[in-house]
């Protein structure tokens, strides 16, 4: 028996279902999701490089034009500290103007490919510094764990494409490289730098093409990692059911639906018994199928007077006396049939009504 039990208690604990909906949102909100960095490097790389295609030859200028100005005028100043400030600040401005639009492009790429994979997400505590990824144990089981030879495969996998692809673009474009050292400075800087966007480019495409069986395993990877035992479910419903907030959303929840049922009970019924205004109960009687009246509303204060307008859009007989009204909202539930001992006053009530619509009692 003890081995049973254990044996019960082993599978209870194998995580084999599916995250609920709350798991998902949790380790969401911890920062974990199924994402792929290869796809980051990959949509940043080609987003960079398609912007240095098209505004390269400005770069390019502009990074000739600073070379010129070194050379025929940062060389004739004599080295003091202001002309070292100055040389300083102009190369400062020089570089920021060339790199921050490329940063700004790859800040806007990696922010856009993340968005693609994960959706808008702010995840604070995926950020928060965690003592225990400081323990070397742990640390040597993630080198060695099977992820991390994955990692290794994929890496291997990448650098091969990618010396392939580049050892190719070498070779179709092997005559032009071979006469650079025939050309002006401006033509083979130009020429070098097309080359090597022209090589990142097709390399970002590679990455891109490697990077979807990458976010498909991450993905899988991922579901795997959040899956639950059945013991986690039952012990996250449990949970979910002594939640105040829960309970207390679902009672407001049931108390609309509720309310919404007995507002559209109201268009069908007899009549409606005031107080005049504190109090509402509103009666509906059908001699062929009901042995008494049954109270399908009632309500005190605002949602009397929210009785009482659906009442007068759909024309429904108001009658007013207090005694009755305070007496059937404090002895009869919604949906119960009047209490015997108001049977006369509201057959009175009915009668009144009938009277008025022309009816036969």
């Amino acid at each position: 028996m003890p081995y049973i039990q254990l044996n019960l208690q082993f599978f209870a604990e194998e995580k084999t279902e599916k995250a609920t909906p709350k798991k998902r949102q949790d380790s969401r909100k911890k920062g974990q999701v199924a994402k792929s960095t290869d796809v980051n490097t990959a949509i940043i790389m080609l987003l960079v490089f398609l912007f240095l295609w098209f505004i390269g030859h400005m770069v390019g200028d502009y990074l000739l034009a600073m070379l010129i100005h070194t050379f025929q005028n940062y060389m004739l100043l004599d080295l003091t500290e202001v002309n070292l400030q100055m040389v300083l600040n102009e190369v400062t401005v020089t570089s920021a103007t060339v790199l921050l639009p490329i940063m700004l492009v790859a800040l806007i790429a990696g922010v856009f490919s993340s968005y693609l994979q994960v959706g808008p997400l702010f995840a604070p505590e995926a950020i928060k510094p965690k003592l225990s990824k400081l323990d070397p144990i742990k640390g040597f089981k993630r080198i060695f764990s099977v992820r991390a030879i994955v990692e290794l495969l994929k890496s291997l996998l990448k650098i091969s494409f990618v010396g392939m692809v580049v050892f190719a673009i070498l070779w179709i474009t092997l005559d032009s490289v071979m006469i650079l050292s025939q050309k002006s400075v401006a033509d083979g800087f130009y020429q070098i730098a097309q080359l090597t966007v022209i090589m990142g480019i097709v390399v970002a495409f590679l990455l891109l093409i490697l990077s979807i069986p990458d976010y498909l395993y991450q993905k899988y990877d991922h579901e795997k990692q959040i899956r639950m035992s059945k013991k986690d479910i039952k012990d996250e419903h449990k949970n979910m059911e002594g939640d105040p907030k829960v309970k207390s959303k679902r009672k407001q929840k049931q108390m609309e639906m509720a309310m919404s049922r007995m507002m559209q009970e109201i268009p069908k019924a007899d009549v409606v018994i005031t107080n005049p205004t504190h109090y509402a109960v509103v009666l509906k009687y059908d001699g062929e199928k009901m042995d008494a009246p049954v109270v399908v509303a009632k309500g005190v204060d605002y949602v009397a007077f929210k009785i009482r307008s659906i009442a007068k859009n759909h024309d429904i007989i108001i009658v007013e006396n207090k005694p009755l009204a305070r007496a059937l909202y404090a002895q009869a539930k919604i949906g119960d049939i009047v209490p015997e001992d108001l049977f006369k006053a509201v057959a009175e009530v009915l009668a009144y009504v009938y009277r008025l619509k022309n009816k036969e009692v």
